[in-house]
Parts: structure tokens; C-alpha cells; sequence
């Protein structure tokens, strides 16, 4: 009998931030690469029936990730990240946020800081996804967006990418 995944949610209001952890049913360097090369991150980033699509990525310490969520009538929603420290295998922080094609920042929607750590637990690995945000009323509007359910779904299509490419 197979046991179930870890995934935990936990907002905080107090200090606007949002704590995700996640348990993938794969080693440490294959889940590592799923966060982090755009040809795998595009299998998975966006929630069904939604895809995503990297315009531009180029993960280094002052690198920046531009890409798209496709849905299913061609509608584009751009976002970004901006890498600001990786530690290879362990952990990379960023600031993520939502764009236009061009990575012009669009300062109407929220913005946030990830910080992103990996824990090998032998054949699982556990990823803690602190996201943080400069005010409540940011935090509260991404709550709004649907951000639980969406990040939900694409850690569900994450298990199956896994799967594939175990």
C-alpha cells in the first residue's frame, strides 16, 4: 500500500506569507530538475486543463524566467520570476510575479518572494515553497486568484511528469 504525499498549506496573516509543503514520490535530483529546467516545468507548472510555455529562461543567481499559462481557449497570462540565490540541489529564491510578454512587470497584481528548499528523504523528496508577500491585501488577493487550488492541481501533475520520468 502505497502512502499518501505530503502537502500542507499553512497562510499566515500575521507575517503575509504562505508556507507550502509538498512530498514528491521521487529522488531529490529528478524533482530538482522539475523546478527548475523550463522542458519539464512546462509539463506540470500550470493547473489542467491549463499548459505553460516558456518564452525565456535562464536559471543562474541574477537569471529570470519569462512564461505563459495557456488556457484552453488560447488565453495567455503571463509571469516571471527573477532568480536572486540558488544553492544547486538545495535551494533558490526568487521574486515572482505577473508580466506581459515582454517581461514588463504588471504592478496591479501581486507580488511575491518564494523561497524554495529541497529534502532528500531517501526515495521522496520534501519541498518546503516559503512565499511571501510586502502587504496583506497582496497575500489576500492571490488567496482570491484561486492560488491553493491552482498550485494544488499542478503539484498533482507534477506526480505524473515524476512517474513518467522515473
Amino acid at each position: 500500500m502505497k502512502n499518501a504525499l505530503l502537502m500542507d498549506f499553512t497562510v499566515d496573516k500575521a507575517t503575509n506569507s504562505i508556507t507550502v509543503k509538498r512530498e514528491f514520490s521521487a529522488q531529490l535530483p529528478l524533482v530538482w530538475d522539475a523546478f527548475t529546467q523550463s522542458e519539464i516545468l512546462d509539463q506540470w507548472w500550470a493547473p489542467k486543463p491549463w499548459k505553460a510555455r516558456t518564452k525565456t529562461m535562464d536559471f543562474r543567481e541574477g537569471g529570470h524566467w519569462l512564461y505563459a499559462m495557456i488556457g484552453p481557449e488560447g488565453e495567455e497570462h503571463w509571469g516571471f520570476t527573477s532568480y536572486r540565490t540558488i544553492q544547486p540541489k538545495e535551494s533558490f529564491s526568487g521574486t515572482d510575479g505577473f508580466s506581459d510578454a515582454e517581461g514588463n512587470v504588471n504592478t496591479e497584481l501581486p507580488q511575491s518572494k518564494w523561497t524554495n528548499i529541497f529534502q532528500d528523504n531517501g526515495d521522496a523528496t520534501l519541498v518546503t515553497i516559503l512565499i511571501t508577500y510586502n502587504d496583506l491585501a497582496q497575500l489576500e488577493a492571490t488567496i482570491q486568484m484561486g492560488f491553493k487550488e491552482g498550485l494544488t492541481m499542478a503539484m498533482e501533475g507534477l506526480d505524473e511528469v515524476l512517474a513518467t520520468l522515473s
